[in-house]
């Protein structure tokens, strides 16, 4: 741990000189200069000036437990000291693989007993894409190998995971998707519903997935992927009858389903997965982040005895990372479980912290730039718009008006996001309700300090429609 560190504008120097950021503009950040953080506790944030930031992202949709756990911190120290490393390859495995393996089956819904580790989202979602394909394979269904994603559907940034997601800016670069990668639209219906009711747009999204199978033939359909709710994507939550009919779909078509709960697991949604919270039988899991609350990486594919059998069942699966199910990362991730479990996080989330933080981001609504505020558990996003009653989108550039709005809440000290138009959160499911008061009170002075930017600016006029 450094405590004393360098002044800013060096450290600043530094990064710009030598350090890549994911997702930035090298050249934009290296003249405005990194926020550096140094340390952590609870949902706060400390930066190297010494301001005190409300951590409403939990780092990226991580941070379950919140900081500066010294829990987590000795369950490391103690697997280091014992067995730093081992891998699980070759006929050979260790105790944390095993305990975590038996304990995430414990966790998962009915009927999904089988874990392959790996040790990210992304990771995870590219396994699957192989573990379904070989599972169609080894029954003789060789050209069964096509997955149906949603348009900005996000599943991660390696070649097979951003194939999978829906992010066309990400597919621009790097001649993806890779084929066998095709997309339907997702269920937003705010952005994209016109005059149709929530209803009646939530069964014809899902049913684009029907158009789609037939379109490429259900023998050549091997699976369909998507969060339960699409957080990178704006924390899109589907209308009530989307993810009903989508079951019913891969039911009638024999498809396997994938339900990347990355961002959804480990009781974001007020329920150990997103899959339970939104009533769908998932085949597969892809889980990530939650699993140990982001202090150190680790993924998983989760998978369902009927997959499970066909792949143990078959020659070897030649499939696998270095550190797949690393011990210190399992030690981990077994006590990140245990302090959700015996804290009543999951069950917080869903009854008590969770209603509260619903009441309190709804509320937001009365503002006159706000036209939606959906939420479910703590994941929340609200919709930036010049005329709500019409769900209008602002005549800028999109993202324009949702940027000056991060800037804002980054100016006082709140990390919320942007994506597009639309700000969101996801905050530690161990904020107290302080806290939360605190988020609303920064947030509200935010988009106070935005909307009249904005209209200084010339921006607050609504695009045309497109004749």
């Amino acid at each position: 741990m450094i405590e004393n560190h360098l002044p800013t504008a060096e450290l600043q120097a530094l990064d710009a000189a030598h350090h890549m950021h994911p997702f930035t503009d090298g050249d934009g950040l290296a003249k405005k200069g990194a926020r550096i953080i140094t340390r952590a506790s609870g949902v706060w944030l400390t930066d190297s000036e010494g301001n005190e930031i409300l951590d409403g992202m939990a780092g990226l949709w991580c941070v379950n437990v919140g900081y500066g756990r010294e829990e987590l911190a000795e369950a490391a120290a103690r697997q280091m000291r014992q067995l730093p490393f081992y891998n699980t390859f070759f006929q050979t495995s260790h105790i944390p693989a095993i305990e975590l393996a038996k304990k995430l089956a414990e966790l998962a819904p009915e009927g999904m007993n089988h874990v392959f580790f790996n040790g990210s989202g992304s990771d995870s979602n590219d396994t699957n894409i192989r573990m379904v394909r070989r599972y169609w394979q080894v029954q003789d269904q060789p050209g069964r190998d096509i997955i149906i994603s949603r348009w900005n559907g996000y599943h991660g940034s390696t070649m097979g995971a951003a194939s999978l997601g829906g992010m066309k800016g990400m597919h621009k670069q790097g001649g993806l998707p890779i084929p066998g990668i095709v997309h339907i639209d997702q269920p937003d219906w705010w952005s994209e519903g016109g005059d149709m009711s929530p209803e009646d747009f939530g069964l014809m999204r899902a049913r684009q997935l029907e158009e789609k199978i037939l379109e490429l033939g259900p023998e050549r359909v091997a699976a369909f992927i998507g969060e339960p709710v699409q957080g990178a994507g704006g924390v899109i939550v589907a209308p009530d009858t989307y993810w009903p009919e989508i079951q019913r779909i891969v039911d009638k078509y024999g498809i396997l389903l994938i339900a990347d709960e990355v961002i959804c697991g480990f009781g974001r949604t007020g329920n150990w997965f997103g899959s339970q919270t939104v009533g769908i039988r998932p085949d597969i899991m892809t889980v990530a982040k939650g699993l140990t609350s982001g202090y150190i990486p680790m993924g998983a594919s989760i998978v369902s005895d009927k997959v499970a059998a066909v792949i143990n069942g078959s020659d070897e699966f030649a499939h696998g990372y270095t550190y797949s199910g690393h011990p210190v990362a399992a030690a981990v991730a077994l006590e990140n479980l245990r302090i959700l479990q015996d804290e009543g996080l999951v069950t917080r989330v869903r009854d008590d912290i969770g209603p509260y933080l619903k009441a309190k981001w709804e509320s937001l609504t009365d503002h006159p730039m706000v036209g939606e505020a959906k939420i479910v558990g703590l994941m929340g996003s609200i919709a930036l718009t010049p005329n709500k009653a019409k769900r209008a989108k602002f005549a800028a550039k999109e993202g324009t008006v949702g940027f000056i709005t991060r800037e804002r809440c980054f100016a006082n000290n709140l990390v919320m996001r942007h994506v597009g138009d639309r700000m969101i959160i996801s905050p530690p499911l161990s904020i107290t309700r302080a806290e939360v008061d605190e988020l609303i009170t920064r947030a509200r002075k935010s988009l106070d300090e935005a909307y009249a930017r904005v209209k200084d600016e010339g921006h607050w006029a609504e695009a045309q429609p497109a004749a």
